[in-house]
């Protein structure tokens, strides 16, 4: 484990006492939000990001080191374990080179040499291969010709010793990591159409690709192989063959007994056994660094989805858009209560849509509906059309915002949404999952997998296990980043909750319906199956408002109310205070005195108290009230409205990997190219995230391929 320690300090640029806390908290059960938050003194205040880069590369090391003990016990069970061959084994830094090392020692099926072996030509590859004195190997050969064991000839003969000698080579570690080092250098991703007149399809950019495999960017990757999956493309890694045999018999041939016969059998070795491996394991790894890079992009665009602010307590009415089904809508209250249903269609002809205006006036008047949320699916923009025209009819007073629907109709089908309003149909629920969407983006999109909210790319491709797993951990932190009111969470939203499962979520709401609501968070603690452990995990994610303490209500840990109490008394302020909002002056009194100087005092550590000043400053906090509020619009712009050099406002909706997908409110998302944007980055990410309010300029607009390109420099 010391060993693990220090490779997890040294690539984390960590102490290894604070990598050496980290990992007792993981083995002991804590999750990484309350690590994070809560234990900042023991791991010198490491963000959950890095914690849970941490953690994966631990699980990682682990199945590292139990892989080195299978294959040292599978070696040494043969009696072939040498105390070199142990200590390489025990260096090998990668589960690539333990295999490499494992190579010649793994049970292999039926091979050419192994029917070279049980002829018995093994005596007479040794030879060839031995450094020593010029052996005439056609000579030696004569020796080995035995037609019962099916060695008709001289050349026989000569062929499987070479074949002998092949397969050592191939299975040499040195030999493959130098030509691994090889291949990431100075191989060559080549992707050609598949037939010789392709038609023109979404792969035509790759019909003729050559990328250096050290410059590839991982969209490609993902790209050619998908095109490869459906037939359209064919793909391989290209080495110059002479360079890569260069490489192997200057690395085997020098100075063997029969250096002819060793070059011949070392080029055997490249192209028949090494190359094809050596293709295999490159792709994968292009393919690994590919998903991985993915996958950190859909995490970093999911992050900023789920913590848009809310437009909080506004009546708001959800339309799903539709042409055949027509339109479905819901009208909530601001705590996301349903008030109203109903299906209209504007998209079936005038008269059909002066009664959808008619309908949707006199609920908006009845339930004085303020906002309205729109989903961007089919028909989105007829319904964006319609709800312009009907902001006008009842005199203003009400806006709307075109929301993402993705996973919309994946909730509304699932068992969670039967459950949730089995008095509606599928498509009325989508149409409340899109209003509730602009209430509070988060409360609603945790109900989904994360999967199908779709702020990535390829997503369908990407290992599935890894994917959802990194998702599930951007949505636990922003859950718990956020808090969670104790008596209106639903089971979906309390189950991501440091320390809570799906099943001590739903008991956290059967408990509050039957005995009313949570007056204190250590009430939590009647809830069964919710113990102190989970407890402690929890806690300070909770939020009660309804408490008597202020604390209950903020984020500060209830083992810390005590050292709170302590920091506000040395700072001359009470609870009452807080209560109050008269502390003003709480955080320059507490930076006037030191946290270290408090820390004495309190009994808790300097970051710890930082924590409770930003806590107690602002009780009940949301920090999404921080960020830029989304762009409610009034009025709708058509694609053919767009003018070159015409200046727009707009929210980012994607960033990828060469650019940036903005929404300026004409239904078709516009593209910031990486080379449009304000400066020049390695990634667009560096710059821009999901929900950011930008201010952009029209480059060009193709209406009939639907493209509209943007820039975020300046003309002129």
């Amino acid at each position: 484990m010391d060993a693990i320690i220090q490779t997890l300090a040294r690539e984390l640029g960590r102490a290894e006492e604070h990598v050496h806390n980290v990992v007792n908290l993981i083995d002991e059960g804590a999750t990484i939000p309350f690590i994070a938050r809560y234990r900042k003194e023991l791991h010198g205040s490491m963000d959950d990001q890095l914690l849970r880069e941490l953690a994966d590369r631990l699980q990682y090391l682990r199945n590292l080191d139990a892989r080195k003990n299978e294959v040292k016990g599978s070696i040494e069970n043969q009696g072939k374990l040498t105390e070199e061959l142990s200590a390489a084994i025990d260096s090998a830094a990668t589960l690539a080179e333990v295999e490499d090392l494992y190579r010649p020692y793994k049970q292999k099926r039926r091979t050419r040499a192994t029917v070279a072996r049980e002829r018995g030509l093994e005596p007479l590859a040794m030879l060839a291969f031995a450094f020593g004195p010029a052996v005439n190997m056609e000579q030696a050969a004569q020796d080995y010709i035995d037609p019962e064991k099916g060695v008709e000839t001289v050349a026989d003969a000569l062929q499987g010793a070479g074949d002998i000698i092949a397969e050592l080579i191939s299975d040499d570690a040195d030999i493959r990591k130098e030509l691994r080092s090889l291949y990431l250098r100075r191989a060559v991703l080549v992707s050609k159409a598949a037939d010789k007149e392709p038609e023109d399809t979404v792969y035509r950019l790759y019909y003729d690709f050559k990328q250096p495999v050290s410059r590839v960017q991982g969209y490609q990757v993902l790209a050619v192989n998908r095109g490869e999956r459906e037939g359209i493309l064919k793909v391989s890694v290209e080495l110059d063959p002479e360079t890569a045999h260069i490489a192997v018999r200057r690395m085997t041939v020098p100075n063997r007994a029969a250096m002819d016969f060793a070059r011949a059998a070392a080029d055997d070795a490249y192209d028949r056994l090494i190359q094809p491996s050596m293709e295999r394991e490159i792709r994968n790894t292009l393919t690994d660094q590919a998903n991985e890079g993915a996958i950190h992009m859909f995490a970093l665009n999911l992050k900023p989805l789920l913590m848009q602010p809310p437009v909080k307590g506004r009546v708001t009415m959800g339309l799903d858009p539709g042409y055949r089904m027509g339109c479905k809508v819901a009208v909530v209250d601001g705590t996301g209560k349903v008030l109203d249903t109903t299906v209209v269609y504007p998209t079936h002809g005038q008269r059909q849509k002066e009664e959808c205006i008619a309908r949707l006036s006199s609920m908006i008047r009845k339930h004085r509906v303020e906002h309205i949320a729109i989903g961007n699916g089919t028909a989105s923009r007829e319904t964006e059309q319609m709800t312009v025209e009907l902001i006008k009819r009842v005199g203003g007073g009400v806006s709307y915002m075109i929301v993402s629907e993705a996973g919309a109709s994946v909730y509304s089908a699932s068992k969670l949404a039967a459950e949730e309003f089995p008095q509606f149909d599928v498509n009325l629920r989508s149409a409340v999952s899109i209003a509730r969407r602009l209430q509070d983006p988060l409360a609603e999109l945790v109900k989904i997998d994360p999967k199908a909210i779709g702020v990535g790319q390829y997503q369908h491709d990407m290992p599935q296990a890894r994917l959802g797993e990194t998702l599930d951990g951007v949505v636990e932190d922003c859950v718990n980043a956020v808090g969670v009111d104790a008596n209106t969470a639903s089971p979906s939203l309390l189950q991501r909750v440091s320390g809570l499962t799906a099943a001590t979520a739903k008991n956290v709401v059967k408990y509050r319906e039957e005995n009313g609501a949570f007056t204190t968070r250590k009430h939590l603690l009647k809830v069964p199956k919710l113990g102190p452990k989970a407890f402690e995990q929890c806690a300070g994610f909770i939020r009660v408002p309804e408490s008597k303490s202020v604390l209950d209500n903020t984020g500060v840990h209830p083992e810390s109310y005590g050292a709170a109490e302590k920091l506000l008394q040395a700072c001359g302020f009470t609870l009452e205070d807080v209560k109050a909002g008269n502390i003003g002056e709480l955080k320059a009194t507490a930076e006037g005195i030191g946290y270290e100087t408090l820390s004495e005092t309190c009994g808790a550590g300097a970051p710890t108290l930082a924590d409770i000043v930003k806590e107690l400053m602002k009780p009940g906090r949301d920090p999404r009230d921080e960020l830029p509020p989304p762009i409610l619009r009034t009025d709708v712009m058509e694609a053919k409205d767009l003018k070159p050099g015409m200046e727009l406002q707009g929210t980012v909706r994607n960033v990828i990997d060469f650019g940036v997908f903005v929404d300026i409110g004409v239904h078709q998302d516009g593209l910031v190219h990486v080379s449009k944007l304000p400066r020049r980055v390695k990634h667009p990410s560096e710059l821009l995230s999901v929900g950011d309010v930008v201010t952009v300029w029209v480059v060009e607009v193709d209406e009939k391929k639907k493209r509209i390109s943007l820039t975020m420099k300046k003309p002129g």
